[in-house]
């Protein structure tokens, strides 16, 4: 059966959490937070992270049974052959999902905001070619460039929060709980599904970190600092914003970028927030893409992966714009479907194959 050869290390696999986990999520996350919980939307951020960090333990737990094998690999081994091979296709399918939603999301993003003559379907076939050749490299190499951009992110992430100090408002956060803890919790539900579920995706990837003992440390760190940093920029959008401005906002950190005015000198660094989604977008899209396209390669008994990523790459242009006809469609999906559609594959799932095992094992 097809197999990567090279392994990375327990560090470089927490990069690549940790940018995933951030991905298309931190221009819109802030939003569908505050729409929900208001002003308490750094508590349903918190509850988010806290549930977050819980699933990397569970998928670590997981990952410790099968250490050189992926998911779609061992779901066949716990549940059976054809039940096995049923339960792949749904995951390849969430991978390939959350990939074409991704791609849909920088579309979305540069025609708005930036690039708003350019057709949507030549912005996403050039960044698809970037991603083709990011996984046709392999994990080894997209993990040496999660090292090399990680240094530049989190410069840009310090510069930002630094430059928006003067903008802050703590009033903004206040009273704290007036809404109740209902929508806290439904804040928190929406953070879940949103991105911390789909972290389910590194379970095709553990086999290749060279020191397995040290995969769920790897896990529960990338996780938590990337929820940390979305939390640092839910919680600025609310100071500096308010909750009704960003909750009314598409990508309210964006936004945020706009209201630096440093003595009328440095103003509108919106670049700034531009470039740091560009590189925790291309880590995400590439990495679902990745694993959609290995656990195929891998269910069909291919001995190479790449013959795939041409075709493939082709079907999830179509699908980015089938699948989210526009933003508002997506962002009334994520409040409504996406937290349970995503706690199916991210929980459910993970929970049932890990109690199958165990009872397996103990039989």
């Amino acid at each position: 059966m097809m197999r990567e050869e090279r392994k990375i290390r327990a560090s470089s696999f927490a990069l690549l959490v940790m940018l995933y986990t951030i991905g298309s999520s931190i221009l819109l996350s802030p939003s569908s937070l505050t729409f929900e919980a208001k002003q308490d939307a750094w508590i349903g951020a918190i509850l988010g992270i806290g549930v977050g960090i819980a699933a990397a333990i569970l998928y670590s737990r997981l990952g410790r049974y099968f250490p050189n094998m992926t998911l779609v690999e061992y779901s066949e081994t716990i549940l059976g052959k054809w039940v096995g091979k049923g339960v792949s296709v749904l995951f390849i399918c969430f991978f390939f999902t959350i990939a074409s939603l991704i791609l849909r999301n920088l579309g979305d993003f540069l025609t708005t905001q930036i690039m708003p003559e350019t057709p949507i379907q030549f912005i996403e076939i050039i960044f698809v070619i970037i991603v083709i050749m990011g996984v046709r490299l392999g994990l080894e190499t997209l993990a040496g460039a999660a090292g090399i951009f990680l240094p530049w992110f989190i410069l840009l992430l310090v510069i930002l929060t630094l430059f928006l100090i003067p903008e802050i408002d703590i009033k903004k956060i206040q009273p704290v709980f007036e809404e109740g803890i209902k929508p806290i919790i439904h804040s928190a539900l929406l953070f879940m599904g949103f991105p911390f579920f789909e972290i389910v995706a590194f379970l095709m990837f553990i086999p290749y970190v060279d020191k397995q003992e040290k995969v769920g440390k790897a896990l529960i760190v990338g996780t938590g600092a990337g929820g940390l940093v979305l939390f640092t920029l839910t919680l600025l959008s609310v100071l500096v914003l308010g909750p009704t401005a960003t909750a009314g906002n598409a990508y309210p950190s964006y936004l945020l970028a706009k209201k630096i005015n440093i003595g009328n000198f440095i103003t509108r660094i919106e670049a700034i927030m531009a470039i740091m989604w560009f590189v925790t977008i291309f880590f995400k899209l590439a990495l679902s893409f990745y694993a959609s396209i290995l656990g195929l390669a891998q269910l069909l008994k291919l001995k190479e992966y790449r013959i795939l990523t041409l075709p493939l790459s082709m079907i999830l242009i179509v699908a980015s714009l089938v699948l989210e006809p526009n933003t508002p469609y997506l962002i009334k999906f994520n409040e409504s479907s996406w937290w349970l559609y995503s706690s199916t594959y991210g929980l459910i799932f993970p929970a049932l194959l890990l109690v199958v095992a165990m009872l397996r094992k103990k039989v």
